[in-house]
């Protein structure tokens, strides 16, 4: 049997996902989410087999989602915007639908999931980890206890390398986020962040002056 749970903020898409699964007998959908932190909270204490996961969502989107988690179950995500195709694969997505999603489209998409199973399974826990990219280049999402945090990057004073991890300095304090500092390298905004140091980037506002 292969545990499922739908997360899409969307009702009338959660209802398709539904009667078409109503197809596959051994899935069985153990609950449905309306939004991210819904969705987190679900895969955690339920340990799904595959989820359906809509990429645009209130708070946290789909592909924060998964950042936040150690070991994702595999994914197909499900969303009405074509330019999140790229990302959703870069996040090692068994498959992306776009909304609305046809049958044949949804069938092509569960064959895939069948085909590779567990062993995809397995190798897109361990690529997810590394190579997940958030949808929005504006924010921070990291884990801090038990709770979320969401760090404008406009709050960001500079990043600092820290073994396979990196402080991220804010006016409110010191974080840690388990990325490198050449991922966000390649992801910030090569006008608002400059890497200084192989340790270190810093945002070029915030440079008072040069020594060298």
């Amino acid at each position: 049997m292969t545990r499922t749970i739908i997360i899409d903020d969307e009702p009338l898409a959660i209802d398709i996902i539904k009667e078409y699964l109503e197809d596959y007998p051994h899935v069985e959908i153990i609950t449905v989410c309306h939004n991210g932190f819904e969705g987190l909270k679900a895969i955690q204490e339920h340990q799904p087999d595959l989820i359906f996961l809509d990429i645009q969502m209130p708070k946290i989107n789909g592909l924060e989602l998964l950042e936040l988690l150690e070991n994702p179950p595999t994914v197909i995500f499900t969303t009405a915007f074509e330019e999140y195709a790229m990302k959703a694969f870069d996040a090692h997505a068994i498959d992306y639908l776009l909304k609305p999603i046809s049958k044949t489209r949804f069938a092509k998409a569960m064959e895939k999931f069948n085909q590779a199973n567990q062993p995809l399974t397995i190798n897109t826990h361990s690529a997810n980890k590394e190579n997940i990219h958030a949808e929005s280049p504006n924010r921070i999402v990291l884990k801090v206890k038990n709770e979320i945090k969401i760090i404008p990057i406009s709050d960001v004073i500079f990043l600092e390398a820290n073994d396979d991890y990196v402080n991220i300095h804010t006016k409110e304090g010191k974080f840690l986020k388990n990325k490198t500092l050449t991922f966000y390298e390649k992801n910030l905004d090569p006008t608002q962040f400059v890497r200084t140091h192989r340790s270190y980037i810093v945002k070029i506002n915030e440079i008072n002056k040069i020594e060298p």
